[in-house]
Parts: C-alpha cells; sequence; structure tokens
C-alpha cells in the first residue's frame, strides 16, 4: 500500500473501485448481448461497429478534457455527475426500440465514462500509489467479467438483454447517489496530497503550463499509441471471443458466456497478482514480459484447434495484458514530468478509446465477410505492433 502522509481514506478507496467495477460492467455486456441485439434491430455483425465508434467520439471527448476539468470542478463532483451520465444513458439502452436511439445514447455513455476514466486516473495516479494502481484496474476487470454473467443470466432466464443493461444501470445510479455525498470527502483528500519519503509516485504539478508545450512532447503521442493499440486487443478479444467460439469451435451460448467471464476474470486476477510483482521486480520488466505474454496467448486463439485451447489462449491473453494499461498509467510522470501528467493522462486514455472502437470494429468487419476465424490472427498481428511500439518508445525515453 502507498505510504502517504494522509493515507487514502478506506471509504474513497472503496468508492474509487466500484467505479472502476462500474466502468468495466457495460464493456462485458455488449459482447454477449449483442447476438440479441443485432437479431431484434434486424441489422449486420459489423453494425457493432457504429455503436462502437460513436461512443468512442464521447470518451475521447470527455478523456482529453478530464485533465482540464479536473481541475475546475474537482474530482468529486467530476465523478457524480459523469456516473449519474452514465447510470442515465444505460437506462436510455434498456429502453431503446431501434438502434438508432441507442447509438445516441452510445455517445452520452462515452462523455460520461471517459471522464469517471480519465478523472479518476489522473486522481489515483498521484493520491493512491503503484499497488492500489494496479488494484483499481484489477476491479475494471472484475466488472467486464461479472458483465458478461450479468447479460447471460438475464438472456438464459428469458428476460432478454434489455435487463442486463438495466441490472448494470441501477448500480451506476447507485454509485452516483454515493460519490454525491461524498464530494467534499473527494474535495478534500485531493487538495492535500503530499508524497513522503520512499514514495516514487511524482507530486501533483504546482503550475499549470501550456497545452502547447504538453503536445509538442514526443512522449505523449507515443504514450497515445501504445494505449490505442493495448486497448484494442483487449477489447477485440473480449467483444469476439464469444462469436469465436460459438460459431467457430462450436461451443455452446451458456459456456461461452463463461468462457468470456474467464478471459476478463483473469484480467482481475492478474493485476492483484501482478500489481505486487511489479513492485518487487520493476514496472519495465514486468511490462515487457507480459507483452510477450500477450503474443503467446494470442497465438493460442489463432491455432486451428480445439475450442479449449483457445479458452486457455484468452485466459494467457487476459492474465498477461492484466498489468499492461496500469503500468503505462502510473508511469506517465516519468515519461512526460509531473507538470504534463494529469494533460497527459487524459489525452492518452481519451484517444485510447479510439482504440476501443476502430480496431475492434475494423475486426468485425473481417470475421463478418471472412470467418469468425480470423479473430485470432489479427490479435497476433495487433499484439506485435504493440511490442514494436513499446520498444520504440523506450528507446526514444
Amino acid at each position: 500500500m502507498s505510504t502517504r502522509a494522509g493515507a487514502p481514506r478506506p471509504a474513497l478507496l472503496l468508492l474509487a473501485y466500484l467505479a472502476f467495477v462500474s466502468l468495466g460492467l457495460p464493456d462485458g455486456l455488449l459482447g454477449v448481448g449483442w447476438p440479441s441485439i443485432r437479431t431484434e434491430f434486424g441489422v449486420p455483425t459489423e453494425a457493432v461497429g457504429i455503436l462502437l465508434t460513436v461512443g468512442a467520439a464521447g470518451y475521447l471527448t470527455s478523456g482529453v478534457l478530464a485533465g482540464f476539468t479536473l481541475a475546475r470542478l474537482g474530482i468529486g463532483r467530476l465523478l457524480t455527475g459523469s456516473t449519474l451520465l452514465a447510470g442515465l444513458t444505460l437506462t436510455g439502452y434498456a429502453l431503446s426500440p431501434r438502434l438508432a436511439v441507442m447509438i445516441g445514447c452510445a455517445f452520452l455513455l462515452g462523455i460520461g465514462s471517459g471522464a469517471i476514466d480519465s478523472g479518476l486516473n489522473a486522481y489515483a495516479a498521484a493520491a493512491f500509489g503503484p499497488r492500489h494502481m494496479n488494484w483499481l484496474h484489477a476491479f475494471f476487470g472484475l466488472g467486464v467479467a461479472l458483465g458478461p454473467l450479468i447479460m447471460t443470466g438475464a438472456i438464459s432466464l428469458g428476460l432478454g438483454w434489455r435487463w442486463g443493461y438495466a441490472t448494470v444501470a441501477a448500480a451506476q445510479l447507485a454509485l452516483a447517489t454515493a460519490f454525491a455525498l461524498t464530494i467534499r470527502a473527494w474535495q478534500h483528500r485531493s487538495d492535500t496530497p503530499g508524497p513522503v519519503a520512499g514514495d516514487s509516485t511524482p507530486p501533483p504539478p504546482a503550475a499549470p503550463v501550456p497545452v502547447g508545450e504538453t503536445l509538442r512532447l514526443p512522449a505523449v503521442w507515443l504514450g497515445t499509441l501504445a494505449f490505442m493499440l493495448y486497448v484494442g486487443v483487449e477489447a477485440a478479444a473480449g467483444l469476439w471471443a464469444y462469436l469465436l467460439l460459438t460459431e467457430g469451435r462450436g461451443v455452446g451460448a451458456a459456456a461461452a458466456g463463461l468462457c468470456v467471464s474467464a478471459y476478463w476474470g483473469s484480467l482481475f486476477v492478474g493485476r492483484l497478482v501482478q500489481g505486487v510483482l511489479a513492485e518487487r521486480l520493476g514496472a519495465a520488466r514486468v511490462l515487457r514480459a507480459n507483452l510477450y505474454g500477450m503474443a503467446v496467448g494470442a497465438g493460442l486463439i489463432a491455432l486451428p484447434a480445439p475450442a479449449w485451447v483457445a479458452v486457455t489462449g484468452l485466459v494467457v491473453l487476459g492474465f498477461t495484458a492484466a498489468p499492461v494499461f496500469p503500468l503505462l498509467t502510473l508511469t506517465t510522470a516519468e515519461r512526460v514530468g509531473a507538470a504534463h501528467a494529469d494533460r497527459t493522462i487524459g489525452v492518452q486514455i481519451g484517444a485510447s478509446s479510439l482504440g476501443v472502437a476502430l480496431l475492434p470494429a475494423g475486426i468485425g468487419v473481417l470475421l463478418s465477410r471472412y470467418s469468425v476465424e480470423w479473430l485470432g490472427p489479427a490479435l497476433v498481428v495487433l499484439t506485435i505492433a504493440l511490442i514494436v511500439l513499446h520498444t520504440a518508445a523506450s528507446r526514444r525515453r
């Protein structure tokens, strides 16, 4: 645990963990729910790309601006408003009479989720320390792992995909209420951060710097590209694994849903375990080893083998991908300097929404026009590109 003067309040830590769970829940719903959604609305498989792209536009907008709005509103107000917006738009998902309405809700959901993600990451990077940073992202993995279970349960019980979204909407609205009741506590904590000896997390900047100065740093854009590739691999595997297992490998619907949950669950477990390893072995070593592990997992998915091999690949991919995002986020200040850190984290996380939208959507077109078996090779190519980019970024550091 981070050893700060004035340790994080347990209540705030709990809410931060719950916020990351809530961020992951909608992502886990879509992969299992999309076959039912596309059937009800009468749209092709690749139409999910429109939903993802519009959501990414909202995510990008709020994510990039979060570094600025955080300073003006404070983290408590930002989390309250953003979580409320996410809960209302998920309610809109559940009530959508056609895909066009859901697409409109996707933009607003992106606005809310992007602000939560960027704002809370920037706050946590300065306030909670390395172990909590990894564990916060572990709870994002827990949220995404719960999403397929919620949707699978709703569909298996005959309630339909709408009840999956309604359940998560209710949880988001409850969380927004909790944030509203603790606004002052968040503001007090954000006003009084301070490192102690032995804490490697850089302090927050003392004064703002020009936006252009931040954007001229090569490290900002190298980090942004790395985030885009990573989240693209993570999201594409989670989104299309269900389709691969059911249509390509002959796995039943309920079993495939559990396998997708196992993928996201491996992200949760991996971040819990490897957060501790990163502290003991060093972030750079753990990050590099897991990037190669991601390539191994993608390779197993690509093999023309029985279903259990692909499921093993999914679990390996999830476990090894686990520490990549939090370690890249945590070390942002080391690459760009404390004065640029909050703003850069916002840009990286906001722009990573493009990776979430464009890469899975592009793979969806590939699967629709050719075969679901192209998922594995596509993940291999993207993972190798991520390794090459990280190597180049490390040399430029």
